[in-house]
């Protein structure tokens, strides 16, 4: 049967004739479009219900893949350069190791005091308050904080700012508080400010020595 004579078979069918419970007697036109329909749903059906889900696992795999690949290139880089690592760890454990060394054994601290006075004195500021606080221990050094009070200009203050940082002893100024010490006369300031001075501790780099370079 060629196309003409099965779509002329085809024209010729009347659906009311078509019974649902005996679908051999179809003719085969009907057959063949009715097995064409199945056909497309079935695939529509394992395609929505299987191998789309698949895509989507598919498509998470390939993510995954590319997250793996970098963290791999990652690892390998720092594989392929951890002798170098090492050897720089320890060229700046020594480094530092040094630098701790060469802070004083102890904190010097009336020969301290009377620098900072000195440097004060000499800015045109007055001293209310230099009072020394509690050490404070940490790994490698031990804090000696320092409270002091001043007044002055805005000018003297910054000068004695300066002066102490610039002292030979390492000195490191934190927690200003500046304000105006008279409201009728504005010029003139208070500053608070908390010096720190540090010294050596031996302890804790003897206990870092003993534990040796980090593997």
């Amino acid at each position: 049967m060629n196309m003409n004579d099965w779509l002329d078979s085809l024209k010729k069918i009347d659906i009311n004739d078509l019974d649902i419970n005996n679908l051999g007697s179809w003719p085969a036109a009907v057959k063949t479009i009715a097995g064409a329909l199945l056909l497309a749903l079935v695939l529509a059906g394992g395609y929505f219900f299987y191998i789309q889900d698949m895509q989507a696992q598919l498509d998470q795999s390939r993510g995954e893949e590319t997250a793996l690949k970098e963290q791999f290139a990652t690892k390998a880089y720092q594989a392929a350069n951890l002798a170098a690592y090492k050897s720089q760890m320890v060229e700046m454990e020594n480094t530092f190791g040094a630098l701790l060394r060469q802070l004083p054994s102890d904190t010097e601290v009336p020969g301290l005091l009377e620098d900072i006075t000195r440097t004060g004195l000499g800015s045109g500021l007055e001293f209310e308050e230099i009072k020394l606080l509690p050490e404070e221990a940490q790994q490698f050094y031990i804090e000696l904080p320092i409270q002091i009070t001043v007044t002055g200009s805005y000018h003297d203050l910054a000068t004695f700012a300066s002066g102490v940082a610039s002292l030979p002893r390492i000195v490191t100024l934190h927690d200003f508080e500046i304000k105006p010490l008279d409201a009728k006369s504005p010029g003139k300031l208070r500053m608070s400010i908390l010096a720190k001075t540090y010294r050596y501790n031996d302890k804790g780099l003897q206990n870092v020595d003993t534990k040796g370079p980090a593997k």
